[in-house]
Formats: C-alpha cells, sequence, structure tokens
C-alpha cells in the first residue's frame, strides 16, 4: 500500500524527535511504499539535510514551520467576508473553550472554522496574509470581549492578543500547503502521522478533502508539552493557546482511525484529550537491541560497586536529589563510584551541569588514600565518544545498577536501553517508567533522595538479586521494546485500517465512461490490478453517481491510482 507518512522536526531530517524510530518502520516496512511530507522547525535544521533514504520512499515534500511566506493574494470582498466568518468562530470557539469540558456543538464550531479557512486558502489563497492581518486580531478581540466569554479571555490585553494569533498563525501554516490534491495527500491509502499538533494537520485536512484515512502515533503527547511549555506566559494567553491546543487534539482524536500511544501514560492523556478507547493501540517504541546484546549477555563484566547515570543533562533529570542521595549512599557504602553520564542540552543544560559539578566538589571533596596520593572525587561527569566510553552499550556496562532520577518524563528510553544491558535499575515513579520495568527494577518517589540512596544500597548489597532483576529486565525488554515488535504491531495496524476503509478511486475509460468496478478490494495490495486505459479522476466516494466526473489534469499510473 501507499503510505503517506506525516512528520513535524524529526524524520527525514538528521537531527530532531521521532527520527529513529520513523527510519526503522520505514525501512521495515519494505513491502510498502512511502510518500514523506516532512514540517522542519528551524532554518539549522534543514541546512544539515536528510539521512539516507531506503529505496521505499518514493517522494519527500517539505514544508517549514518556522517561517512562511506570504503568497501576495490580496482577498476581495467576499473573500475577506468569508475569513472573517471563519476565524471568528474559530476565536469563539476558543473563549467558550477556556473554562470547562467543551460540549460536542463547541467542538463542531471549531472543527467548521478549521476546515473553513483550510477550503479558503485551497480556493482563494492569501490565508497567511489573512491570519497575519489587524482583521484576525481584532476577531480574536471581539470574541474575548463577547458576553459570556470567561474572565481569563476578557483580561486579554493588546499583547495578549498578539501572541495568540501570532501563534494560531504559525500553528495554522499546514492550512495553506498545497498536499491534498489527487496528485499529493488524495493519492495515499493511510496517512500516518508520527506525532500529534502540527504533524496531524495534513491527515486532517487529507481525510477532509479526500477520505483518506488517518492513524496518529504519540510517544510524547503535544498537548502535555503544550503545558510544561506555556508557564511563562500570561493567564490569558495560557487560557485561549490551551483550548486550541485541547480542541485540535480532540479533534484529531476524533477524525483517526486509529490513535498508537507509545504507553499507558501517553493513553490516559489522550482519552483525557477525547480519543475513543476503542480506537487506542498501545504500541511501544522499538529499540535496537543488537548494539546492546554483547553487554546484556555478559553482566558480571560490570563493576560491582559503581552506580551509572545515562541522559541529557538537563533540570528536569534532578540530578541535584541524586548527588544528595549519593552522599547517604556513601555513608553505608564508602566504595560506591557515581558516573554520570550525558552531555548538556542547550544553554540551560551547560548552566545546569555546571551547578552540579560545583555541588559534586562541595559534597565529596577529592579523596586520597594516604598523605602521598592524589585526590579522587568519587563522582565523576563523562561523555560518550572518549577512549573510556566509546559506545552506549560502554556506558551502561560502566556500573552494576543504572539509576533514573527524573522528576519529569514520558517515555524513559534510557531505562530500556539499561534493560537491554541486563542491568538491574533504581527509578523515580514518574511518567511510563513502572509500565516499562514492570517489576524489574526498583522504583522510589521523585525528589526523595533518601530513598533513593536507600534502594540503591539494597542492591549494592545483594549481587544475586541485581543478577535477578537484570535477567528479568533484559527479558521483558526484548520482548516488549524492540524494532522488529514496533514494526509487527504497525504493519498490522496499516493491514487493519485499510481492510476496514473502501477503495474511494473513480476510473475512467478511454471513452470517459465510469468503472464503477475498475478498484477491486485488492487494489491497495502493490502490483497492477487494473487495466492500463483506466485513469484516476477523483477520491471520496463514487462522484460519478451523483454527476458527470472531473477529468485529472494529469494521468496517474493505474498501480499508483488503484
Amino acid at each position: 500500500m501507499r503510505i503517506g507518512l506525516l512528520t513535524e522536526g524529526g524524520y527525514p531530517y538528521v537531527s530532531g524527535d521521532a527520527r529513529l524510530w520513523v527510519d526503522r518502520l520505514v525501512r521495515g516496512l519494505d513491502q510498502h511504499e512511502f510518500d514523506v511530507y516532512a514540517l522542519s522547525r528551524s532554518e539549522q535544521q534543514e541546512d544539515e539535510g536528510w539521512v539516507p533514504l531506503p529505496p521505499q520512499v518514493n517522494r519527500v515534500i517539505t514544508a517549514s514551520l518556522w517561517t512562511a511566506e506570504d503568497d501576495g493574494v490580496v482577498h476581495g470582498r467576499r473573500a475577506r467576508r468569508r475569513f472573517a466568518e471563519c476565524y471568528g468562530e474559530l476565536a469563539t470557539a476558543l473563549c467558550t473553550g477556556t473554562s470547562g469540558e467543551p460540549s460536542a456543538a463547541e467542538a463542531d464550531r471549531f472543527a467548521n472554522a478549521l476546515y473553513g479557512l483550510a477550503e479558503l486558502a485551497r480556493d482563494e489563497g492569501g490565508l497567511v496574509g489573512a491570519l497575519r492581518s489587524e482583521g484576525a486580531v481584532r476577531a480574536l478581540e471581539r470574541a474575548c470581549r463577547a458576553p459570556g466569554a470567561p474572565r481569563t479571555a476578557r483580561e486579554a490585553r493588546v499583547p495578549d492578543l498578539l501572541a495568540v494569533a501570532a501563534h494560531l498563525e504559525n500553528a495554522l501554516r499546514p492550512l495553506s500547503l498545497d498536499w491534498y490534491e489527487d496528485d499529493g495527500l488524495g493519492a495515499v491509502d493511510l496517512c500516518h502521522a508520527t506525532s500529534g499538533g502540527p504533524a496531524a494537520l495534513p491527515g486532517l485536512l487529507a481525510h477532509h478533502f479526500a477520505g483518506v484515512p488517518l492513524l496518529v502515533t504519540e510517544y510524547g503527547v503535544r498537548l502535555r508539552t503544550h503545558y510544561l511549555s506555556a508557564a511563562e506566559s500570561s493567564p490569558a494567553v495560557r487560557a485561549l493557546l490551551t483550548a486550541f491546543h485541547g480542541r485540535l487534539a480532540a479533534e484529531t482524536y476524533g477524525r483517526a482511525t486509529i490513535v498508537t500511544p507509545g504507553n499507558a501514560h501517553a493513553r490516559r492523556w489522550q482519552e483525557r484529550c477525547g480519543a475513543h478507547r476503542d480506537k487506542l493501540r498501545t504500541v511501544y517504541p522499538g529499540m535496537d537491541a543488537t548494539r546492546f546484546a554483547e553487554v546484556g549477555e555478559s553482566p558480571e563484566c560490570a563493576d560491582a560497586d559503581t552506580l551509572v547515570w545515562v541522559g541529557r543533562v538537563e533540570p528536569a533529570k534532578d540530578l541535584v536529589s541524586l548527588l544528595h542521595a549519593f552522599a547517604d549512599i556513601r555513608k553505608d557504602e564508602p566504595k560506591t563510584r557515581l558516573r554520570i553520564i550525558g552531555a548538556p542540552s542547550g544553554p540551560e543544560g551547560e548552566a545546569y551541569l555546571g551547578h552540579c559539578r560545583a555541588l559534586a566538589a562541595q559534597l565529596f571533596p577529592d579523596e586520597a588514600d594516604g598523605p602521598h596520593a592524589v585526590g579522587d572525587n568519587p563522582v565523576s561527569f563523562e561523555e560518550i565518544g572518549g577512549p573510556e566510553l566509546p559506545t552506549l552499550a560502554d556506558a551502561y556496562a560502566a556500573g552494576a545498577v543504572t539509576v533514573l532520577s527524573s522528576v519529569v518524563e514520558g517515555f524513559p528510553l534510557g531505562l530500556v536501553e539499561a534493560m537491554l544491558c541486563g542491568r538491574a535499575t533504581v527509578s523515580t515513579d514518574v511518567g511510563a517508567v513502572v509500565e516499562v520495568i514492570g517489576g524489574t527494577g526498583l522504583v522510589v518517589p521523585p525528589r526523595n533522595p533518601r530513598a533513593l540512596a536507600e534502594a540503591c544500597v539494597v542492591l549494592l548489597r545483594d549481587p544475586e538479586r541485581r543478577a535477578r532483576l537484570g535477567a528479568a529486565a533484559r527479558a521483558r525488554a526484548l520482548e516488549l521494546f524492540t524494532v522488529e515488535q514496533n514494526i509487527t504491531a504497525f504493519h498490522g495496524i496499516y493491514l487493519e485500517i485499510v481492510s476496514r476503509t473502501p477503495v474511494r478511486r473513480v476510473l475512467l475509460d478511454d471513452a470517459g465512461e465510469p468503472l464503477p468496478f475498475a478498484a477491486p478490494a485488492e487494489a491497495h495490495v502493490p502490483g497492477r490490478w487494473t487495466g492500463p486505459t483506466a485513469r484516476v479522476v477523483a477520491r471520496g466516494g463514487p462522484t460519478w453517481a451523483a454527476g458527470p466526473p472531473v477529468r485529472a489534469t494529469t494521468p496517474i499510473p493505474a498501480t499508483e491510482g488503484a
């Protein structure tokens, strides 16, 4: 079948989120064809280029989210009135959605406004300029000042309105793309959005315009990310943007045929945002287990007196609590060492790493065995790639116990890596940690250094228990979190969706007459199933039954259109 793969800030770019699992998915499903529709997040990401693409990727079509050029179209009176009605309805839906759960009528209002703007962009163009116009800000202001609007919306001032309008213009840029015709997403059998938010918008429009089924995969729920990142905005901005992202998430989950959360933590968020349970299929992210095989099969090589932390250095990882816990560990087990392995994440991570180094120097002055020996700090800060730790597997092999001390975590990939290496783990109870380890490691409350220290001491003193937990962890990871299980799950989901979706192609013969049985059920399977003279002219149902068919401007091969 032909898959329209929708990405944002990831595949096929060298850097970005979700790049690895999407690349593994595409390479693993080589029996299918993929058209990649990629939204980039920055100019730097575009300059870095793409990863090598396998032959099953037919084409890559890109657009940027970090900038959008006005197409120069100036709306006439009718188009301006049409935009004002749609944008006003959208703004009203956001204001009524800032307090309590939205009703079905309010959800319909948001959806009608969203698709109305998309239809305006397709018919008239000029949507980018309209979203940036003073009229958009005034429409937003009228909705906030309307009777019945909640207090948070009424309190919005001019800077708040400008900030919300700018955010909406950025988020709605996919509406202006020319991806939704019969030679684009209208020609695929299935749209697979690799995240929610902007990446799912093209899938919503392909479903709206052409009836293409939509599959949405979320390993990190975009609405949750918005909640965490919008803390510094004013209450009015937070309320309006939260309403927008919540409505968009609900519309995405409602229109999608199947939604695949990456864990139960994400699944709970999706259910809270309106996803129906019958649509949800949990599919864990797939890890490449081969690079950890050597370490996982020889756990005895670990240093029994060493704790290891591996990850990106940032405040959410709470290394401060880990260092304080290690101070308690050293009181009970003086020979223990702690290796913190990872690079800082951005300027904030650099500052946090400096703070942690200073704290380690304060808590653990360099110790020496004698008056003539060089002092040594029991805490070391290292990065992967040096002579001592050339690979990620070597990092986990450096210690007998792997520690996760985070206060915020989605799906803990580092924990899965440690499990594949056969390591016993001590983790804080955040995100999907408990779901991942499933009883093969110790779990303590977050921000509790004493509990973290006690759990580590228990495992340091019991090598047999460490070995049992490590073996059980590796077996669990190999069963649930490998690339193979991920690919198998998505292959089955693809077939399930397509088997439930009728073939919506209208084919004409040379005389221009419709061929109602020219697209059989097996048309989704690669191969030539229709005659060489048939041509695709539409998608979205048997429109020839209601009126004369519209000829396609460019003939499409029968195997591609079938």
